[in-house]
């Protein structure tokens, strides 16, 4: 799990770098489209190698709604709110999403709100703010277009959990599930590229290199990574560990494109982590000697 969660944070945190990199050559729904077409592809080409069958009847309709939801809707939206945001101002926003996991988790995967978890969350969050210095100032409908796309990509998580709790037959894999929901989610941005005029591409050695990290690794491998995760540990707390992944972001910024380290941009860091840390590490119950036993009065 660990393993899953690093390989995780340096493929999402190097992306932040990747990203401002291709956002020179492509339209940026444009470019989410493309990288979910070519994730989709890859994965799809796995699954023929591996010679995987479709997933049984009665997960399509889950699939297609996760696919919607976390693919297709929460892209087109974060892309859209760009328009009139601030970068730092998007990604805030589009991180409030373990506060909306924590939220439906509760009451639809028995995973209780306790205290520990708001306050963890309320930091890391308030670290995230202070991380990238957000400009609050923008167009409220792009604001509330943001946080929906959070709370798509929240209900997504719920529902995928959900499914992996009450599946009684391991009959469909995560690479499967994967594999089918990053493919409906990149036809419905592919015909949603298709309805609304995008600028032009810039076809070069650099915007390949970008997509290709994008198709393969960020999306194909990464959102496979995530789905895995999100069935071996509860809702929340994998949602809030996705906060690192501002954190290693950013460092990459500093390392690969020589941004500034600011003091605000260290505190936050330490906030974000230490809201996690808050919330995934538990207390471990204290344990007594074996030969040591307690009976009850009677």
């Amino acid at each position: 799990m660990i393993k899953a969660l690093l390989l995780l944070y340096a493929i999402w945190g190097f992306n932040w770098v990747v990203m401002k990199v291709a956002s020179f050559y492509f339209p940026p729904i444009t470019f989410s489209c493309y990288r979910f077409l070519s994730g989709a592809l890859v994965l799809l080409l796995f699954n023929l190698w591996l010679r995987l069958p479709l997933p049984p009847r009665r997960y399509w309709k889950w699939i297609i709604i996760t696919g919607l939801l976390q693919i297709a809707i929460n892209s087109a939206a974060i892309q859209t709110g760009m328009n009139s945001l601030n970068a730092g101002l998007v990604a805030v926003l589009n991180y409030s999403m373990p506060m909306w996991v924590a939220i439906l988790a509760h009451f639809f995967l028995h995973e209780r709100l306790t205290l520990r978890k708001i306050i963890g969350i309320f930091i890391s969050l308030s670290g995230l703010c202070i991380l990238m210095n957000i400009d609050t100032a923008g167009n409220m409908s792009d604001i509330l277009l943001c946080i929906g796309a959070a709370i798509a990509a929240a209900i997504s998580g719920v529902i995928i959990k959900y499914q992996d709790m009450t599946m009684k037959k391991k009959d469909c894999t995560m690479i499967q599930y994967t594999t089918w929901q990053m493919t409906a989610g990149a036809i419905f941005l592919l015909l949603f590229d298709m309805c609304i005029e995008q600028g032009p591409v810039t076809w070069n050695a650099t915007a390949v290199a970008c997509l290709v990290y994008n198709g393969v690794l960020a999306s194909a491998l990464a959102f496979f990574l995530w789905n895995f995760i999100l069935t071996q540990m509860e809702a929340s707390k994998a949602s809030i560990a996705t906060l690192v992944v501002p954190v290693v972001g950013v460092l990459c910024g500093i390392i690969f494109l020589g941004e500034t380290m600011y003091w605000n941009t260290a505190l936050g860091m330490i906030l974000i982590l230490a809201g996690i840390l808050l919330i995934v590490l538990q207390k471990s119950p204290l344990k007594l000697h074996p030969k040591i036993s307690i009976t009850a009065k009677k």
